[in-house]
């Protein structure tokens, strides 16, 4: 089957675009974040094709004033992975690896949203991860922080992106579990540990990541150190790198904390919480891949306050925080984590038992 990709340079196999290989649990996304200088709005958006399950979905969240508003949607793909469109959100690619447009309306939440990197994306090293024989994840992704400009709306009061207003996208594909669970997977406890820290500093980006066993050991880690308007070559890339966790009190979500890159430190103070949930990760009714048939689009209200800390779709958050440098800097980033399972250097243990 002949789709519009085929009329670009991206083959990677002899087949036509529409046949990314034999693996159910191949999926291409893009992933989105972004804040107000204030830290008092904050937003995301995430859009998944999943081509073998011929699935395409598509989240957007915007918090304000305790509340987490979000638009999900589902629809059949139809093999024609050109069409960034599902449910009222859209993707635009206006300048490859530097300027991307979104646009929502749906359910009373609608945006036109213009990102713009701030530097060459980086490329980090590719996640793969076995479970005895089986390939549970293997993927690609760049990451790139930039500017916003535009606006969101909810239920028609508009909020203007202010100057200054930063964030993070990523870029992944690749494999990892997507849609319903295989039922011949082991029965063992699920463990899985992940921190991430993009950061937007006043001239230069900061990028810090960890997948690591329940011991600890790293299976995938890197630190990044980005300056403005760097191209592909002028990335400070090490592995030596390190976050001092801490958690805040009957939750597994992380509280003031200190990450080290070499021999800077810089100190991540939390200021809102986002559940990732909203975006479908780990979401039980929207988790990605999911079959919802022709079209499906629902409004879903989270109230924060009110979330239950250790329900296990609520584990994996993402926390807006400010970032100070021993030296001064002041910027703003987020804190994502999902730890799933034991990890023993945090104390935890059961699958979302606190620490």
């Amino acid at each position: 089957m002949l789709t519009k990709g085929d009329d670009y340079p991206l083959h990677q196999t002899p087949e036509p675009i529409a046949y990314p290989g034999s693996d159910r649990n191949f999926y291409d996304r893009y992933f989105f974040n972004g804040y107000s200088p204030d830290g008092e709005t904050f937003f995301a958006l995430a859009f998944g094709v999943y081509p073998v399950l011929d699935v395409v979905d598509a989240h957007f969240c915007v918090i304000r004033n305790g509340k987490q508003h979000c638009l999900h949607a589902s629809r059949r793909l139809g093999m024609e992975r050109m069409e960034l469109n599902c449910g009222g959100i859209s993707i635009e690619v206006l300048e490859p690896l530097n300027c991307l447009r979104l646009r929502i309306d749906g359910e009373g939440l609608a945006g036109e949203i213009t990102f713009t990197g701030r530097a060459f994306p980086i490329e980090e090293p590719r996640f793969t991860w076995r479970r005895g024989p089986r390939v549970i994840m293997d993927y690609t992704r760049l990451t790139q922080n930039g500017h916003y400009e535009g606006w969101v709306s909810v239920d028609g009061k508009r909020i203007e992106l202010a100057h200054g207003t930063m964030g993070t996208r990523d870029r992944s594909w690749g494999i990892r579990p997507i849609g319903m669970p295989d039922p011949q997977q082991p029965a063992v406890v699920p463990q899985f540990f992940w921190q991430w820290t993009p950061i937007n500093l006043p001239q230069r980006s900061l990028f810090f990541h960890l997948n690591a066993h329940a011991d600890g050991s790293p299976w995938n880690t890197r630190a990044v150190v980005v300056p403005d308007g760097a191209g592909a070559s002028d990335h400070v890339e090490t592995d030596d790198a390190s976050l001092e966790t801490a958690l805040q009190s009957g939750t597994r979500w992380p509280d003031t904390s200190t990450l080290r890159i070499g021999e800077e430190r810089f100190t991540i103070e939390p200021l809102m919480r986002f559940q990732m949930r909203g975006l479908g990760y780990t979401s039980p009714t929207w988790g990605h891949g999911l079959d919802h048939g022709e079209l499906e689009v629902e409004r879903e209200d989270i109230d924060l306050g009110s979330v239950d800390p250790v329900r296990p779709d609520n584990l994996h958050v993402q926390i807006l925080s400010r970032i100070t440098s021993a030296n001064g800097e002041v910027g703003l980033g987020v804190f994502e984590q999902l730890a799933i399972g034991d990890y023993t250097p945090l104390g935890l243990s059961g699958i979302s038992d606190p620490a």
